[in-house]
């Protein structure tokens, strides 16, 4: 029901109508105009003032540093009412913490991923939302190199070159697919389960011409959707290039306790 009010919100225009009532006021031009301002706003009117700077201003995108994670998810989604869902983007934070023997879930790695690969593109969003321990965590020199891939049906791939490719994103071969990360080979058809999406996508090949792209179910490993694109992120933020390797052989020589 809240998207549907959204939407209408949006096509209507009374979105634009709402956001520009706030243009003739002088505080608000000058907060656009300095370089840095300190501005005191009421938390009920935080998403509908950083909504007028992202319409008004040539600033893009604006950055958004929440204290938490679940602040971080209600500031977008009220930024969505105003600016739009495909406008707001959320940089999440990793689960775990420096040091830990854990890595971070496959669906943050690739919503991190996804969001640095759309500010490196023409497509940049107005605002981007990210809790604080976000912002403080440091990104991998190898997160540059990762940029999403669109499949399009019809499209020529190399499929052993596709395979690799799909290696170097981080993805595990596995004799089927079941989990967000995971990959599957066999003979011209190539499943995976992109690290954001919801459910995998079957690509049939012919040749090197993908003839056929369709969600499929992960309990019955059927197709049951046919697609005309589909989009793949990455499924981990670093690369073990040759840099990172050797950087990581002599970790082990030197501090053991890494490893």
């Amino acid at each position: 029901m809240e998207s549907q009010i959204s939407s209408v919100f949006l096509e209507s225009g009374l979105s634009n109508a709402v956001l520009k009532k706030i243009s003739g006021e002088s505080a608000f031009l000058e907060t656009l105009g300095g370089e840095a301002a300190h501005v005191s706003v009421s938390e009920n009117a935080r998403a509908y003032f950083v909504a007028s700077m992202a319409k008004l201003s040539s600033r893009s995108p604006i950055l958004v540093v929440t204290s938490t994670a679940l602040e971080a998810e209600h500031y977008a989604a009220d930024l969505q009412i105003w600016l739009g869902k495909s406008q707001v983007e959320i940089f999440p934070a990793w689960e775990t913490l420096p040091f830990e023997r854990l890595s971070p879930g496959i669906e943050t790695m690739g919503r991190r991923l996804e969001v640095l690969s759309r500010l490196r593109s023409d497509d940049k969003p107005d605002v981007v939302v990210a809790p604080l321990r976000a912002i403080l965590q440091r990104l991998a020199t190898t997160s540059k190199d990762f940029s999403t891939l669109t499949v399009n049906l019809g499209a020529e791939f190399e499929r052993e070159a596709f395979i690799q490719r799909l290696i170097d994103y981080g993805y595990h071969r596995e004799f089927q697919v079941e989990h967000r990360g995971e990959m599957a080979v066999r003979g011209g058809i190539v499943d995976v389960f992109p690290s954001t999406a919801d459910v995998p996508i079957r690509i049939d090949f012919w040749g090197d011409e993908i003839e056929r792209l369709a969600e499929f179910d992960v309990g019955d490993q059927r197709s049951i959707t046919d697609l005309n694109q589909a989009k793949i992120v990455p499924a981990r933020e670093l690369r073990p290039d040759a840099g990172i390797r050797e950087k990581a052989a002599d970790l082990k020589a030197t501090a053991p306790w890494c490893t």
